[in-house]
């Protein structure tokens, strides 16, 4: 499982690292709320698009 993950990573990483900073910056910064609503729905976009593209869990 955890190979899949990082080979996903990999696979793409202008979103990986996109991802990162992202994260990275609503972690450990303080930007305006605005921004940071802007920042947590490109994340919340990335989080679903990792998860389909990923499909650990098979029904």
């Amino acid at each position: 499982m955890f190979k899949k993950i990082l080979n996903t990573l990999i696979d793409t990483p202008v979103l990986t690292s996109i991802f990162l900073i992202d994260l990275a910056v609503l972690l450990l910064h303080k930007p305006p709320f605005l921004f940071s609503l802007l920042m947590l729905g490109g994340l919340g976009a990335m989080f679903m698009y990792y998860g389909q593209k990923l499909a650990l869990f098979k029904l």
